[in-house]
């Protein structure tokens, strides 16, 4: 068999393909369409201090090439995904990532505090990219030195992997790439939704409630893949790819940009199947190109 498994922060994956956080739930969601110890992680939604209800409705707009959300980071709060979703995680023989959402650094570090002793979580991934939120999110991931103080901060409390979830709304990502990286992250994901708008012609109002909200789907993908190439010529730390993947050729792209590993998000809508199909796909490719081990793949572009 052809070699899949990756590392990440000393983490090893039985292959790159993780779900991308707020597109797959906690798992659960998923579970009678997807063999989870299949995947190589989970990575849940974002989990915040305390239950947070999120944006008024509606929240989902369908675009040309994707969808535009402002969902607002709705969660039932660590207290409830720690009796709830992580026990159900146990049964599965997959890494798990704990997507960590927060309006103040104080609300990051109390969540990351919570999970520190949790066996079942085996890495953190910290969103400061979210362009839904009123506060923090976004404030946070588009000043290069508010990403290395934020990051430093949770890196105090944090016992786990620390991978920051950057945001693509900037002049230039690899300056908040660096700045995650000199704050001390472990890895990168790359890239969060694109900030966008629609508007009901018909009703002369603004599609979703929120204005604006996050584009995601196969309309980003080439721009997150350029801003994977970017940053992995940058950085030294493990970068997770993400932005319009719905097949392996989708997802091949950003390893060969950079990435180590990748996560299917949007597609997971349309296809409940699309991690699985992802990866089925990635195999196939490596035994039609005869590469033994999928290291030989990351950062091949020529």
């Amino acid at each position: 068999m052809d070699n899949m498994k990756v590392t990440i922060a000393g983490i090893e994956l039985k292959n790159p393909v993780m779900t991308a956080s707020g597109t797959f739930g906690s798992g659960m969601e998923y579970s009678d369409f997807v063999d989870l110890s299949r995947l190589g992680a989970v990575v849940t939604k974002g989990v915040a201090n305390v239950p947070w209800s999120g944006n008024p409705t509606p929240r989902i707009a369908e675009i040309r090439g994707g969808m535009m959300n402002a969902i607002g980071l709705q969660n039932p709060g660590i207290d409830t995904f720690c009796s709830r979703d992580l026990p159900f995680l146990e049964q599965y023989d997959t890494a798990v990532i704990v997507n960590v959402c927060g309006k103040t650094t104080e609300d990051y570090c109390e969540v990351v505090e919570r999970l520190a002793d949790e066996t079942r979580v085996d890495m953190m991934e910290i969103n400061i990219s979210c362009p839904n939120v009123k506060c923090g999110g976004i404030s946070f991931g588009q000043d290069p030195k508010a990403v290395e103080e934020i990051t430093q901060e949770i890196k105090r409390h944090a016992k786990q992997p620390v991978i920051m979830k950057l945001s693509p709304n900037v002049t230039d990502i690899t300056e908040i790439a660096r700045a995650a990286e000199a704050g001390g992250a472990d890895a990168l994901s790359m890239i969060n939704t694109l900030t966008g708008m629609k508007i009901d012609t018909e009703r002369r109002t603004f599609a979703i409630a929120n204005r604006t909200g996050g584009v995601s789907g196969p309309a980003v993908h080439p721009v997150a893949v350029r801003m994977v190439y970017q940053t992995a010529q940058t950085v030294s730390v493990p970068i997770i790819g993400m932005g319009g993947i719905a097949t392996a050729e989708d997802a091949l792209e950003f390893i060969l940009a950079g990435a180590t590993a990748v996560a299917v998000g949007t597609a997971n809508f349309r296809n409940p199947t699309a991690t699985l199909d992802v990866i089925d796909g990635i195999r196939e490719y490596m035994e039609r190109q005869n590469v033994k081990d999928i290291s030989e793949l990351i950062g091949a572009v020529r």
